[in-house]
């Protein structure tokens, strides 16, 4: 008997006004578990997470386009399809996309996330090119 385990996912379109994304964001969950969740994240031009923080952390890879990662207090850095990305625990930080890309990645977070507010219009614009 194999021990692989598949995980069929299951793409929920997650449209403004919502609780964790400003703009039209698409979400295919692979996995939601207690301790992990695994999804794809496509983002329009523009749309974006809200401030959030990871218990255990969380990678992001890159899989196409090109957008903004920002830990609090910090400004916005580039990130682009191949980059991989990986918030310590405990911080908080949004992710998303620039304004002339779609961008999707590939997500792992690692424990509960606790999701904070919106990112400002001055927050998503405050950057530095990497």
């Amino acid at each position: 008997m194999p021990s692989s385990k598949i995980f069929h996912g299951t793409t929920q379109t997650v449209l403004k006004p919502t609780q964790t994304f400003t703009g039209e964001v698409f979400v295919d969950r692979i996995h939601a578990g207690e301790s992990t969740s695994i999804a794809n994240v496509t983002f329009t031009p523009c749309a974006r997470s809200y401030w959030h923080t990871h218990e255990g952390g969380q990678m992001l890879r890159v899989l196409s386009g090109t957008g903004w990662i920002c830990d609090k207090g910090q400004e916005a850095r580039r990130i682009k399809a191949g980059d991989v990305i990986w918030a310590e625990p405990g911080t908080t930080h949004w992710h998303g996309a620039d304004e002339g890309s779609i961008m999707t990645h590939f997500v792992v977070a690692v424990g509960k996330t606790e999701w904070h507010g919106a990112v400002s219009e001055e927050d998503y614009k405050r950057r530095t090119e990497e």
